[in-house]
This record gives C-alpha cells, sequence and structure tokens, in this order.
C-alpha cells in the first residue's frame, strides 16, 4: 500500500504521512506556491493565542504551524497520529523523544483525534489545518474537539475547499487531478500520496457544508473566510457555555 485510500483507514493515512514525513514541508512549499505560509499566518492569527493560552493543534505533523501559535506568549501541543511526522519535528528542535521538551513552547504528543488522549474543557483554544479532511469520522473529531476546549474557547479548521467562481474552480481541478501528481511525482519522497490529496479535496464538503456539519457537532457562532479566491477556507466557531459533549 503506497497511498490511503478514500475510506480514510486510520493505519494507511498514518503509514501515508509517515513515508512523506521528511520532505513534507518542501513539498507543501511547492505544491501551493508559496501559498501555505500566508494560510498559516492567517490561522495563527484567527486563532489570536495569547500569554498563558494553551493551544491545541491537531494533525500538527512536524509542527510547523505550531510555532506560530506561540508568537504571543501562548503554549501549544502539537499532537499527530504519524509518529514519523511527529519525530521529524521533534529531531529538527533538537529533541530526541516524541514530547519534545517543550520547546519554544510547543510539546509534542501522539494521539488520535477520534480520541484525544485530553482531559475535559483543557485548551483555550483548538486547530486543525488539512487534517479534518483525513480523518475517519469528521463528526467524532469535532465532538472531540469541543470535548477538551474549555465553555467560550474557539475553534479554528484551516482546510481545502470549493472556489465559489465555477470558471477559476474549473482551473483549480484540473490543476488538482493532472499538474500536482506530476509535480509531485518530481519533488516528494512519496508522491502517490499526492493522488489521495487530490482525489480526497475534492471528495470534501464546501464552506456551507461543512458549516452545517461543525454546528451539528454542538458548536456555536460558525462562520467562514476564504482564502486564495476559495481554495481553502478558515471556519471559526466557539464551545457554548455549559456544553459537556
Amino acid at each position: 500500500m503506497t497511498r490511503a485510500s478514500l475510506d480514510k483507514q486510520p493505519h494507511e493515512v498514518a503509514a501515508m504521512f509517515d513515508r512523506t514525513a521528511r520532505r513534507y514541508d518542501l513539498v507543501n512549499d511547492v505544491l501551493s506556491m508559496g501559498q501555505d505560509r500566508l494560510w498559516r499566518k492567517a490561522t495563527a492569527a484567527a486563532i489570536d493565542a495569547g500569554p498563558g493560552e494553551l493551544v491545541l493543534d491537531l494533525a500538527a505533523g512536524t509542527g510547523t504551524s505550531t510555532d506560530a501559535f506561540t508568537m504571543l506568549g501562548a503554549r501549544a501541543i502539537a499532537c499527530d497520529f504519524s509518529l514519523g511526522m511527529l519525530r521529524t519535528g521533534v529531531e529538527r528542535r533538537g529533541g530526541s523523544g516524541l514530547y519534545g521538551g517543550g520547546v519554544r513552547g510547543v510539546s509534542f504528543v501522539a494521539g488520535d483525534a477520534l480520541h484525544l488522549p485530553f482531559a475535559d474543557d483543557v485548551f483555550d483554544a483548538v486547530t486543525i489545518s488539512f487534517g479534518l479532511r483525513n480523518v475517519a469520522d469528521t463528526d467524532q473529531a469535532l465532538r472531540e474537539m469541543l470535548r477538551v476546549t474549555r465553555p467560550g474557547g474557539r475553534m479554528v479548521i484551516c482546510e481545502f475547499s470549493r472556489p465559489p467562481v465555477k470558471s477559476f474552480d474549473l482551473v483549480y481541478t484540473q490543476y488538482l487531478m493532472k499538474l500536482l501528481p506530476q509535480v509531485a511525482r518530481a519533488v516528494s519522497s512519496n508522491p502517490d500520496s499526492y493522488e489521495y490529496l487530490a482525489e480526497s479535496i475534492r471528495a470534501w464538503p464546501d464552506q456551507a457544508a461543512l458549516a452545517a456539519v461543525i454546528q451539528k457537532a454542538g458548536w456555536r457562532k460558525v462562520a467562514w473566510r476564504n482564502l486564495s479566491f476559495g481554495i481553502v477556507a478558515l471556519h471559526r466557531a466557539v464551545k457554548p457555555e455549559g456544553v459537556n459533549p
């Protein structure tokens, strides 16, 4: 098995990311033409984590996204179920274990988004970037994120979406299905995984449909805004008071 399939078996997805870990950040930068840096900045701005706050970054991979949440003095946990991704992130910071020693306010923890290894009402904010699409049960992941967030805490999801302008969406689809896999073959250590990436993006719900799923999971004040003409969308929500999912 060289790539995950769209039924999203957890062991297949984890193994796929293990194989891509070493060059994952570089490949993302190339394939997005540098837009991934802007998406990370927008996500961090939406989280707006301040001193004393604790942020959970799910599907954090090597922790590239997590660093942005500590700039204003917050602490952050980078959580992922790909041990290869976590090890790469820890090694880049000079660590030797999965828990990373809290380097620059970031700790690395192995965990499954469907069964998070954290107590109720712990985090001031939770976020997941380009990972919700890969979990086997979106509803369960959203409920788990709700469980570990304190009442009044916030959630931000950064995920691929659907450009609302049909002419641009057609061009983007051609890039996803034809050009992206070709570029991935030239720069990635596991190019087949990027065929899965393209297929999973096209199978993912659009902005309004995902907002409805988030609302159904118990989150409130759900809103979104498009980035890069709708290629990516930021969905934001708040955990209401008195909720015990």
